[in-house]
């Protein structure tokens, strides 16, 4: 989840001895069983996950039993597994595995091609559907399953925007112009200081929740980089970057980072997020959901926006590989979907998710149009540099939208040409 984000940039990272070692050092024949260790994530919903999953494994499987814990303290999650890569002691399985981390990962030979077992390629298509390919490297193989997403939309406060004199329960959000005269009515109210106010801040992965959610809308559904070429040099990408530069130009958005929960507390109006934001925010603040704009108002039902997934990476230093891809298989099933649903709020990246879970979104109506939103998302491009590409969009993006500095056209052209060098690079 997004909520608490301390991914750092991922660097050459020292070997160095870390808990929980795989089922074995040194890589194992694919086709090996036995018991195997497996990371999640440490926050408390997916804990809870996390053990009711390898209790009910462990049950059915005593000669294959797999033994879990929290991924170890860090900087980062990226940089602990990249530590592990590097000293040969990563766990079998981690399902925290970042989409942006996967093409270092791989450089690394720190993971397996899900490809190489005989169904893998089947199983990843037919559970995720065409959202999969975006998951899949260069070569067309698959190094991560794709597990689940947190698609991100504009939260609105309502109560604000009843202050601000706005239709609270149906806000005109849609279109780049409603969304200005929005955001000005709430400031110029005296609503809230800000009408929205995403992290101005420069590491890499922040513009995956300012640009990116409304450039995947403005574009139906265009990644960053697509065929080893930068996307965003182009009328949709200025469009985007123009309306950011509008936003803090007139001091809609803040230029200074905020200390704390800027919608939670009321600082703005609205905030870029995904449905874990539901439990988060709760009856603490009277809440409505939309899609991301876009210039002329895309309908909902075809508005896409940034996934914000977490996958499952199967680590090259384990032993007993096929167990691996049998709980792999098995953690993603209908049945641990559900429970995933149910017990975290995210998203499984399975097709038709509103239809296979008819039951958990008509107990839990909030989370229906996350649960739509989810067919309609756009990942980080899986090229080489993945964060170099992104570090260096977001420098760009910073100096000349966040902060004014230069012309938009010279960003997007210059950065883009930055980016294609980087994608090309092995």
């Amino acid at each position: 989840m997004r909520r608490g984000m301390t991914i750092g940039i991922l660097a050459a990272a020292t070997a160095v001895a870390l808990v929980g070692c795989s089922g074995g050092g040194g890589g194992g024949d694919a086709r090996t069983k036995g018991p195997i260790t497996i990371w999640y994530s440490n926050n408390e919903a997916e804990i809870a996950w996390g053990k009711q999953m390898v209790e009910a494994w462990n049950a059915d499987n005593p000669d294959e039993q797999v033994k879990a814990q929290e991924i170890p303290a860090g900087d980062s999650s990226e940089e602990v597994i990249s530590a592990a890569i590097t000293a040969g002691n990563a766990p079998c399985l981690i399902f925290n595995t970042s989409p942006a981390a996967v093409p270092q990962f791989e450089k690394q030979g720190g993971l397996v091609s899900l490809s190489d077992f005989e169904d893998g390629d089947d199983y990843i298509t037919s559970r995720t559907g065409d959202l999969a390919e975006q998951y899949a490297s260069a070569d067309g193989a698959y190094f991560q399953m794709p597990w689940k997403s947190n698609p991100v939309m504009i939260f609105y406060n309502k109560d604000l925007f009843a202050k601000a004199g706005l239709d609270a329960d149906s806000p005109k959000l849609s279109t780049y112009d409603e969304f200005l005269t929005a955001s000005r009515a709430i400031v110029d109210s005296g609503a809230a200081k800000y009408a929205i106010h995403p992290a101005p801040t420069s590491e890499f992965f922040q513009s995956w929740f300012d640009f990116y959610p409304l450039y995947a809308a403005e574009t139906e559904g265009t990644q960053l980089v697509e065929d080893g070429k930068a996307t965003f040099d182009s009328d949709e990408g200025e469009a985007v970057s123009e309306l950011w530069r509008t936003m803090y130009e007139e001091n809609l958005a803040g230029q200074e980072q905020y200390q704390g929960d800027s919608f939670l507390d009321g600082e703005a109006a609205m905030a870029i997020v995904g449905p874990w934001a539901i439990a988060v925010y709760g009856d603490d603040v009277n809440w409505g959901a939309v899609p991301v704009p876009t210039s002329e108002g895309t309908d909902a039902a075809e508005t896409y926006t940034f996934s914000d997934a977490k996958n499952i990476g199967l680590y090259s230093a384990c032993k007993n590989q096929q167990t691996a891809w049998d709980v792999l298989k098995f953690a993603t099933s209908e049945e641990q979907d559900g429970k995933l649903l149910e017990l975290t709020g995210q998203m499984p990246l399975r097709s038709d998710l509103t239809t296979v879970y008819p039951d958990y979104f008509a107990d839990n109506p909030a989370y229906t149009v996350f649960g739509d939103q989810a067919s309609r998302t756009v990942e980080v491009p899986n090229v080489a540099n993945s964060v170099e590409i992104w570090q260096n969009f977001r420098d760009g993006y910073s100096k000349a939208v966040i902060f004014g500095e230069g012309d938009i056209p010279a960003f997007l052209k210059d950065t883009a040409a930055k980016i294609d060098t980087l994608a090309s690079a092995n």
